[in-house]
């Protein structure tokens, strides 16, 4: 044989050995899950599981988090705010449909927000459109929004999974069967175990490159550790055992991540239960908590300590954990000042993840130290949401907040906490007509001060995120600005 033909035979049979192995890159993930979401409409359900597996994947709002926690356009390529800032006109992407084949316009965008901010809306997030005095379909891909009084932070509440784009042919079912804009389709249920979603081919944006993504759920940690080791899931966000990091950290066929997320884990308290109504209880509730033991104790030192409920990662985050110091004594004394000398007895509802479970048993420990003694009762996610969340009957519990900046929950008297200060709705009013960075700042203080000062909860920690990640994935998201698994961006290597 020519050795010329020889040599350009092989190198043809290396490129091609290029080619194939390029070709042979994985394109279907398994991404492990604490919790399995009650529904999948986020428009219509407050647990984070939701937009865990549909936010930017499955639907889109106008706008949408960046990885880095940046707002970015997303089904709006632009805006116009007027100069009093009252009006915001958004223009639409030409040619975007929803999954099933119909067009996503102009009304979509006016359905989506009239539903959302309805008097019968079931919306968790139902403040965020609060504002909303009108929305005006301009022409199929203008949408014209009025508020009622200027907002700096609308343009960020374009950007909640509560706020994604939905359509009234689709909307009944949604729940079930999610259909929105998004780059993936969802595919399959089965109850209990897991969710699959497709590349969708007819994506209007850049496409994605997995061909199909299944979100399992494995709540329990040591099933958890089983099943990555066994490389039966491919990245686990949000890892729920702490304590076998190291192995998977000594592993090549792994890495390990550790970001910030916008969870505050609090010891949530009801402000209309019969003992924590009174303050002194509450703050000696307070003073009972030893923050580093449960960070170590259930976290394995995954954890920043918090006094108020806002991300020690905020600019405008003020460090108040002082005024909840670890002091049992001082516990002991405003128990016995509030007319609880011997203490009382009062339930401690824990959802499933391991965080709430570990930490509730550490912090029953440490209340019944100064006299409170716990009824634990370890609740699946679907009875936490109705008992605790919705019906409100709980003594204590233990909750990571995921949303972003929702420091505004404490404005809502009939949140699940049922906290009601009209200084401190004030103060989320000042907020929403300020977009002075300076003065935002300031009021954001005033409020974490307000909330840390009234004992509203017991706040714990920021909950740090951990994830296991298949070393050969790229684009997973170190952090979490929003409750999301973004697989928008992720892909295999070879």
């Amino acid at each position: 044989m020519n050795l010329h033909l020889r040599t350009a035979l092989l190198a043809s049979a290396v490129a091609l050995g290029t080619a194939l192995g390029a070709a042979a890159a994985q394109t279907d993930i398994t991404i492990g899950m604490q919790l399995e979401p009650p529904n999948l409409d986020p428009t219509s359900g407050a647990a984070a599981a939701i937009d865990e597996v549909v936010y930017a994947n499955i639907f889109e709002g106008l706008t949408r988090y960046r990885a880095d926690g940046s707002i970015a356009p997303a089904l709006a390529k632009s805006w116009d705010i007027s100069p009093d800032g009252l009006v915001y006109t958004f223009h639409l992407h030409d040619g975007v449909k929803f999954h099933d084949g119909t067009t996503m316009d102009a009304n979509d965008v006016k359905f989506s927000l009239d539903r959302a901010r309805a008097e019968g809306s079931t919306n968790a997030q139902k403040a965020l459109f609060k504002g909303i005095s009108s929305v005006d379909v301009v022409d199929p891909l203008t949408v014209k929004v009025t508020l009622k009084q200027p907002n700096g932070g609308f343009i960020t509440n374009m950007a909640w999974g509560d706020a994604v784009i939905v359509a009234p042919e689709s909307i009944k079912t949604d729940a079930t069967k999610p259909v929105g804009t998004g780059p993936f389709v969802f595919s399959n249920w089965v109850k209990g175990d897991s969710i699959t979603i497709t590349k969708n081919p007819n994506y209007w944006g850049t496409p994605v490159k997995l061909d199909k993504a299944t979100f399992k759920f494995i709540s329990d940690p040591t099933a958890a550790f089983a099943a990555m080791m066994a490389g039966d899931i491919d990245a686990f966000p949000g890892y729920p055992a702490p304590e076998t990091l190291p192995q998977f950290e000594a592993d090549p066929r792994f890495k390990v991540v550790v970001g910030n997320t916008e969870g505050e884990t609090i010891l949530s308290t009801n402000n209309k239960d019969e003992h924590f109504k009174n303050k002194l209880v509450r703050e000696a509730l307070a003073h009972a908590i030893n923050r580093k033991e449960i960070i170590d104790g259930a976290m394995f030192g995954y954890g920043t300590p918090i006094g108020t409920h806002f991300a020690p990662s905020n600019p405008a985050y003020v460090d108040l954990t002082s005024l909840s110091n670890y002091d049992p004594e001082l516990s002991k004394k405003l128990l016995a000042k509030a007319g609880y000398p011997n203490g009382f007895t009062t339930t401690l509802k824990l959802p499933p993840p391991s965080y709430a479970r570990r930490g509730g048993e550490i912090v029953a420990a440490q209340l019944r130290k100064v006299g409170i003694k716990t009824e634990i009762s370890n609740l699946e996610w679907s009875q936490w949401l109705k008992q605790v969340f919705k019906q409100k009957d709980y003594g204590l519990t233990i909750v990571s907040h995921t949303e972003p900046m929702d420091i505004n929950i404490y404005a809502r008297p009939n949140y699940y906490f049922q906290y009601d200060n009209p200084a401190f709705q004030k103060l989320m009013k000042d907020l929403d007509a300020a977009s002075n960075p300076i003065k935002r700042a300031a009021i954001l203080g005033a409020a974490q001060t307000m909330i840390a000062e009234d004992y509203v909860n017991g706040f714990l920690f920021q909950l740090a995120r951990t994830s296991v990640i298949n070393a050969k994935i790229k684009g997973m998201w170190k952090n979490s600005p929003t409750q999301a698994n973004d697989l928008t961006g992720v892909y295999w290597t070879d």
